[in-house]
């Protein structure tokens, strides 16, 4: 199968481009050059912006791939490029989207009111409000304000000419991720902390995570699978509180500590977590482990192994804005720490 992937040399790219072609399968990637990857021989190259797509369709007619993987959808705009673009010469558009769509994540967020059951389904209830980073003075992975996965999708998936498949994916770590999402705990155990303090009510939420390696599993088997024609899957990891999942983290670590879930009267009177923890917001991953024969391919303990190790060679220059915002300071927690029974 010839596949054509937009982006895919940053974070899940190349670990989805290396699983289809150790599977066989001819991969071209569009990407504007930005970024060094380490990509299989064999693999072909095509620079350029995606704006530029329409101007290129020749040449892209040429190369005539039966499926597209869009790994940097962001807006209704980019979609609309794409679907264009490939109209008559692809068989169908594999989009990349999120679990940012429900109204669960705005429920998290306090824009919408009342609680969203959990797991969340394909079919669970949307955002009512679009464009969930437009008022956000800074985004992460520098998203244009005009972002929304919900739009992307109704795109994608509205084209009877040119059929889609939707990926929605759960917060994703590993390797050289941009967003360092374990970095602000990593370094806690390993600068000896005998314990690491988590507000009770974070401490029980249920948040959604993948390791990369798994992500970029389920993204070919959608690439490659006809079945997966007109569908939405989720994929997501096991999924535990915030205490469980960081326990995790610190025995990987080798760590001694231990995760303290800490009553609210014990904190400042001033402080706030910045998100409604009483909505979870995990989803259920039947439909892709039933339809697709999706399974993980790397164990937890391996994940958090690999992770642990690049995050201490590759220290981010400053602590991530996005991860970490329910960590107490030093002084602070080692205060909470003796007055805990």
């Amino acid at each position: 199968m010839k596949i054509l992937v937009i982006g895919g040399t940053n974070f899940i790219g190349p670990s989805v481009v290396h699983r289809l072609h150790a599977i066989g399968h001819e991969v071209t990637i569009f990407h504007r050059g930005k970024t060094l990857a380490e990509l299989p021989l064999g693999v072909k190259e095509i620079k350029g912006d995606r704006a530029q797509l329409p101007e290129m369709k020749s040449e892209l007619q040429c190369l005539s791939p039966d499926v597209v993987l869009d790994m940097i959808l962001y807006t209704e705009q980019d979609a609309l490029t794409t679907m264009k673009t490939f109209k008559g010469i692809a068989q169908r558009v594999v989009a990349i989207s999120s679990i940012d769509v429900y109204r669960a994540y705005n429920v998290l967020l306090g824009k919408e009111s009342g609680i969203v059951p959990v797991p969340l389904t394909e079919d669970s209830p949307l955002r009512q409000q679009l464009y969930p980073f437009e008022n956000m003075p800074q985004r992460a992975l520098n998203a244009p304000a005009d972002y929304d996965k919900i739009l992307v999708e109704q795109v994608v998936m509205s084209d009877v000419e040119l059929p889609g498949t939707v990926i929605r994916l759960p917060m994703v770590y590993g390797p050289k991720d941009p967003l360092h999402r374990l970095f602000p705990y990593l370094k806690r155990m390993d600068e000896n902390r005998l314990a690491i303090l988590l507000p009770e009510n974070f401490a029980q939420w249920r948040g959604c995570y993948g390791y990369v390696e798994n992500v970029a599993q389920a993204i070919a088997l959608a690439l490659i699978s006809p079945q997966a024609t007109g569908r939405i899957y989720h994929v997501a990891d096991l999924q535990f509180s915030e205490a469980e999942r960081l326990s995790h983290v610190g025995k990987a670590a080798g760590w001694q500590g231990k995760i303290i879930s800490v009553p609210k009267h014990y904190l400042p009177a001033d402080w706030n977590l910045p998100f409604n923890t009483e909505q979870d917001w995990f989803a259920d991953t039947t439909r892709i482990r039933q339809e697709l024969g999706y399974s993980e391919v790397i164990s937890q303990e391996e994940a958090l192994r690999q992770t642990i190790d690049w995050e201490r060679s590759n220290p981010p220059q400053e602590m991530p804005q996005w991860t970490g915002l329910e960590l107490l300071d030093y002084p602070t927690e080692d205060e909470i720490l003796t007055r805990l029974p």
